[in-house]
């Protein structure tokens, strides 16, 4: 029985390409000490999965940044402002995409599907030219195979890389991006060709949007997609691999009619009904099944026993020569190797299964199906099961009461938005076009010296207050030296906004190395909620109220949503996610009440991911968003008017849920906008009426790039065309932390330039 697995983590146990690759962005290495890192990191991967038996071991699935950037790579597709003249794309023309310029803007990024890891949205147009013009995929089959590893090499699927990309700026919105598909397979052809010629047998097209809900169209275009590659593809085993997702009725018939696929990979976690689909709608003769059993987006311990029993059920189906043991997507979700949380609480970590660990499930799973079934292995995996589900430190009563009480209210606030914004305009008496940021300020090496010390016990509690209370002070003067109107603190005493508030919370695990790739060269460490959610201790007032008192000009209390906590999380499973997002909720919303009753007048409660956590099928979307935005509401349905609510959201496609974000209720909402290429201002072009107070980014911290004064005025008017006045606010895209203080500086004292020279045109104007 053979095993299989989607794809890896890329950044190493330790983050060794997140530190090579900033390394290379500061100038201080090479790009061939950047390459070293890299080549070693996909060695020890390989060597890895073979020394662990797996026989379909991907290649290809590691990058420097995005597989979907590796792909507009691959096919040339580079927009005109990178002023790329062809040839093979180098680091130079890959980053700037990426990140910026000095001198242009990066690409858009948004969420890859509903995970937090972002991908770069490929830009195009009828005018783009293709051509093969990275070799990355060939190259690093070679590479492999020179270590006597024979791998799968894995492909962004041409229809995915299309539905995923956007109009390019100047073209119309309803180009049609499916057009394009006779113009890259070309490119995808030669890619194949080269392939084969290096002895590829196997090749795996990733395609994710087949679980999405796509009309007849969209579906023709894998049937003539993968039609036109038939001839390309004859001699080779053609891997089509979905995931995240149910895949419809009418996508899995589609898929298993395409003549030139050998084998179809499902998602059997999140798509626990593809299995209904397989045994009713049946499974085509003398083809593969890739079942993703083991889960490739959370931690815990795969239930070995519940597995091979579904194993079994298929293998009647398919055959026991047909069916291959997989992930349910790629491994690059969850956390690298357990074997380094030597702090861990032995009881959990003894329910827990990183990617390594995922790498082992795997191929036991695949041992037991042809009768070389680990007895040892699979006890110790019984046991571990029967004591998560036993163990009294998963469960408190009083939580799960105060929780199922909520079912009974909406939890609106008693005044409408209208009257709030009165009352708080009256009590803080802010200018038009208001001023402020989204929360953190750079973490400098200083100051995560500062944290790592205190965590290690190398400097007292009180030098630890001392150095925090120093930075916030800093943070305090420069914002008031800006005339930045809303202050924050900065946050410089956390490393992470989940982990910050997991660790004092009940309920929650954390690791010491379980870092998971968000984007680029920014990695999170969730944390594990294993248990009922409760708040012992107040977690930001102190900090709150010490910053308050350093200046006359608000002060936002800034905490962490409720459906953001649980999206950037490992979540228990053994519940549903609603239930353990309304435990967060109440303890969220006694930290509110504590930083009201502490003489905060502002108070953000982000929601970054609630966009994220959308299902990926519309009729799933109603449900998700009631208890969703009912949760955020818990929080703070109990304050003053004129207590000032304030929420942020995040690179994610907000169009589609803008009437969910007003149910949500806040006073003001920060969002991005200004990477997305306002994206966001057409829903209120298109009549949207929003009568709280907004704050579209109006420059991207994602980007080195310090944005003009001009360009920033430029954005406020586009936002005023839409907007009312009276409810437009003035911010970046997001928070500032991953920025050096020479870039936020001026970027900052543009941005107030700016909102300063609109108010003056609105004054003269009147």
């Amino acid at each position: 029985m053979a095993s299989h697995i989607v794809g890896y983590p890329r950044m190493g146990p330790k983050r060794e390409l997140k530190f090579a690759l900033e390394s290379f962005w500061d100038g201080k290495s090479s790009a061939e000490d950047l390459e070293k890192v890299a080549t070693d990191l996909r060695v020890s991967i390989w060597k890895q999965m073979a020394d662990a038996g797996i026989k379909y071991i991907p290649s290809n699935t590691f990058s420097y940044y995005d597989q979907v950037l590796d792909t507009t790579a691959m096919l040339g597709a580079v927009p005109d402002r990178y002023s790329w003249t062809g040839g093979e794309i180098g680091f130079s023309t890959y980053f700037s995409m990426a990140r910026g310029n000095a001198t242009v803007p990066a690409m858009e990024m948004t969420k890859w599907f509903d995970t937090n890891y972002h991908f770069i949205v490929p830009e195009l147009g009828p005018n783009t030219k293709f051509s093969y013009s990275s070799h990355k995929a060939v190259n690093e089959y070679k590479e492999a195979k020179a270590l006597g590893i024979d791998t799968v090499p894995a492909l962004v699927g041409p229809v995915s890389y299309l539905l995923l990309s956007k109009p390019a700026k100047g073209v119309e919105k309803s180009f049609s991006l499916l057009s394009l598909l006779s113009s890259i397979l070309p490119v995808y052809k030669e890619v194949i060709a080269e392939l084969k010629a290096a002895g590829a047998t196997w090749i795996q097209f990733d395609e994710p949007t087949l679980v999405l809900d796509l009309d007849s169209h969209q579906l023709a275009a894998f049937s003539a997609a993968y039609t036109e590659l038939e001839s390309a593809l004859s001699g080779l085993n053609v891997l089509v691999e979905t995931y995240f997702a149910d895949i419809p009725a009418e996508s899995y018939k589609t898929l298993t009619s395409l003549n030139s696929v050998t084998a179809y990979g499902f998602d059997l976690i999140r798509g626990a009904k593809t299995l209904d689909l397989v045994k009713s709608a049946g499974f085509p003769s003398g083809k593969y099944l890739f079942a993703g059993v083991v889960d490739g987006r959370n931690i815990w311990a795969d239930d070995l026993a519940a597995s091979l029993s579904t194993l079994e059920s298929l293998e009647a189906i398919v055959g026991k020569d047909k069916l291959v043991v997989s992930t349910s997507c790629s491994l690059m979700h969850t956390a690298v190797d357990l074997v380094n949380e030597t702090k861990l609480d032995s009881e959990i970590k003894s329910w827990l299964a990183f990617a390594a660990q995922k790498v082992v499930e795997v191929n036991a799973l695949a041992k037991a199906l042809a009768g070389q079934k680990d007895e040892a292995y699979f006890a110790a995996n019984a046991a571990a099961q029967a004591s998560r589900r036993s163990s009294p430190r998963v469960t408190n009563e009083e939580v799960q009461k105060a929780a199922a009480a909520l079912k009974g209210s909406d939890h609106c606030r008693a005044t409408n938005v209208s009257a709030r914004l009165d009352a708080q305009q009256k009590k803080l008496n802010l200018p038009v076009l208001p001023t402020t940021t989204i929360g953190s300020f750079p973490q400098t090496v200083e100051l995560r010296r500062v944290r790592r010390e205190y965590k290690a016990k190398k400097i007292t509690e009180e030098e630890y207050v001392s150095a925090i209370k120093e930075e916030i002070s800093k943070v305090v003067k420069i914002q008031e030296e800006l005339d930045i109107d809303v202050l924050v603190h900065g946050e410089p005493e956390r490393n992470d906004m989940v982990e910050y508030f997991g660790e004092q919370l009940s309920g929650f695990a954390f690791t010491a190395n379980g870092w998971v790739q968000s984007y680029g060269s920014r990695c999170v460490k969730p944390p594990i909620i294993y248990g009922d959610v409760s708040r012992p201790n107040p977690m930001t007032v102190f900090w709150s109220k010490l910053a308050q008192s350093m200046t006359s000009r608000p002060m936002k209390g800034m905490l962490t949503g409720p459906v953001t906590i649980l999206n950037w999380s490992f979540v228990r499973n053994d519940q549903p996610r609603f239930e353990t997002c309304y435990q967060i909720a109440l303890a969220i919303k006694k930290e509110v009440e504590d930083l009201e009753a502490g003489g905060i007048q502002v108070i953000q409660i982000d929601e970054a991911a609630l966009r994220e956590g959308l299902p990926l099928r519309k009729a799933e979307h109603a449900f998700y968003l009631d208890w969703a935005v009912h949760s955020f509401r818990i929080t703070n349905c109990g304050v003053q008017d004129t207590t000032q609510i304030h929420t942020h959201m995040c690179y994610s496609n907000f169009n589609d849920i803008i009437h969910s974000i007003i149910n949500m209720d806040a006073d003001v909402i920060t969002i991005e906008n200004s990477r997305s290429d306002e994206k966001l201002l057409s829903v209120f072009r298109e009549g949207v009426v929003y009568g709280a107070g907004i704050g579209p980014g109006v420059y991207d911290i994602h980007s080195p790039r310090i944005p003009s004064t001009e360009e920033i005025a430029d954005r406020i008017n586009k936002m005023l065309a839409v907007l009312d006045t009276n409810i437009l606010w003035v911010n970046p895209d997001c928070g500032l932390k991953t920025r050096k203080y020479t870039e936020v500086k001026p970027a900052l004292t543009n941005m107030v330039s700016a909102a300063k020279l609109i108010r003056t045109q609105l004054a003269s104007a009147k």
